[in-house]
C-alpha cells in the first residue's frame, strides 16, 4: 500500500486508507514556473500511484486565478492530466482521504495529508519549445526525490534526452521478442520504491537493473518498462515500428 510522508507531522501515513475508498488529490499551484510545475507533476504522480493500486481519485487544482491558463496549458504539454478546479469543489463524499500536494513551507490553510514538494532552480524555460520532447522536462524533474531541490538546466535535460532515447531503442528492440509477464521479483521491487513516499528515483533505478540484468528475458524487459510508465508517463513505448 502507498505510505507519504505527511509533512505537517513528518510521520508516514497511508495515502488511501479505506481499501480502494476515493482519494482527493488536491495541488496547490501558485505560478506557473518550474516549480508550481513540480507540484503538479508530483500530483499527477500521486493520481497515477493511486489509480494503478485501484483507488478510486478526485483530482483537483486548488490556487488563484492568476497564471491558471498558462498553468494548465504548460502541465499538459508535461503529460500532466487535468485536474478538477478545485474551488468550490465542496467536500468528497463518504470517508475519503485527503491529501494537499504543495511547495514545501506554503500554507494550505486545510486540513488532511500533506506532501511537500521541493523547489525547482531552473536555468531554462519551464516548458519545452514546440520541437523538443517535453518527456525529457517530465523526467528531468522526476530524477529525484519530490523532497528534494532539483537544477533544472541543459545539462540535466541532456541526460533525460540520452537515457529516453537509449531506453526507448531498448523497449522498440524487445518489443519484437516473445512477450512475458512482469517477474514478481521485478514488480515487487518497483511498487516497493513508489509506494515508499513516491520514490520515484528507485523506481528510475529499477528499471536500470532491469535493463541489464543478464537473468531477465526481454519480452519481461518489455512488459516492465510498459508497466512501469504507467506512473512515468513518459512514453517509452513511443518508437515501437520504427525501429529498422
Amino acid at each position: 500500500m502507498l505510505r507519504i510522508i505527511d509533512a505537517r507531522t513528518g510521520e508516514p501515513v497511508d495515502a488511501a486508507p479505506v481499501r480502494h475508498g476515493l482519494t482527493r488529490v488536491e495541488a496547490h499551484a501558485s505560478g506557473c514556473d518550474a516549480s508550481g510545475l513540480r507540484v503538479l507533476l508530483v500530483a499527477d504522480i500521486l493520481v497515477r500511484a493511486l489509480e494503478l493500486d485501484g483507488t478510486p481519485v478526485w483530482p483537483l487544482l486548488s490556487g488563484g486565478r492568476e497564471q491558471e491558463q498558462e498553468l494548465r496549458e504548460a502541465a499538459t504539454a508535461l503529460g500532466i492530466r487535468p485536474f478538477e478546479d478545485g474551488r468550490g469543489a465542496g467536500i468528497a463524499p463518504g470517508k475519503a482521504q485527503v491529501v494537499h500536494v504543495a511547495a514545501e513551507g506554503a500554507d494550505t490553510a486545510a486540513g488532511g495529508v500533506r506532501v511537500a514538494v521541493a523547489p525547482v532552480d531552473a536555468a531554462v524555460p519551464s516548458v519545452p519549445a514546440h520541437d523538443d520532447d517535453p518527456a525529457a522536462w517530465r523526467l528531468a524533474l522526476l530524477t529525484h526525490r519530490h523532497t528534494r531541490p532539483v537544477r533544472l538546466d541543459e545539462a540535466a535535460l541532456d541526460d533525460a534526452r540520452q537515457k529516453l532515447a537509449r531506453w526507448r531503442a531498448a523497449v522498440a528492440e524487445w518489443a519484437r521478442r516473445p512477450s512475458r509477464p512482469v517477474p514478481d521479483q521485478v514488480r515487487g521491487r518497483l511498487r516497493g520504491a513508489w509506494e515508499d513516499d513516491l520514490d520515484v528515483a528507485a523506481v528510475l533505478r529499477v528499471l536500470e537493473w532491469v535493463g541489464t540484468d543478464p537473468d531477465l528475458a526481454d519480452g519481461a524487459r518489455f512488459e516492465t518498462y510498459a508497466y512501469a510508465d504507467r506512473l512515468l508517463g513518459v512514453d517509452l513505448a513511443r518508437d515501437l515500428g520504427r525501429t529498422p
